[in-house]
């Protein structure tokens, strides 16, 4: 048997731009990415703690130590500049990995910076 358990998570990321004519996507910069293990076009779902909207979507690398968290496509209409997201990767385990899980968490101040792992 296998479960989902989250693998990781940036929470309190704040929007830095967005861009409605992207393919899609979202762009995080990246060390924030690197530092949670999110690899480049790695499936997240992603709530935004402004306005509620949740969807799912996949990471691109932004430029390292940018602070980037930008939506990308149709994402773009789901925030603004400035909003707050919490950003999740899950992960199929099986039992014996599950056991002795612990996903990969960051906390983000208002500019992206790490302020808690």
């Amino acid at each position: 048997m296998t479960i989902c358990l989250l693998k990781s998570k940036i929470h309190r990321a704040a929007v830095t731009g967005a861009s409605v004519d992207y393919e899609g996507s979202l762009t995080i910069a990246s060390d924030l990415a690197e530092r949670v293990g999110l690899r480049p076009y790695e499936k997240i779902l992603v709530g935004n703690m402004g306005n509620g909207e949740r969807f799912e979507t996949y990471v691109i690398y932004g430029p390292h130590g940018s602070g980037a968290i930008e939506l990308n496509g149709a994402t773009a209409h789901l925030g603004k500049i400035g909003d707050r997201l919490t950003i999740m990767s899950y992960a199929w385990l099986d039992e014996e990995e599950a056991a002795g899980h612990k996903p990969s968490v960051i906390l983000l101040d208002e500019k992206n910076a790490v302020i808690r792992a």
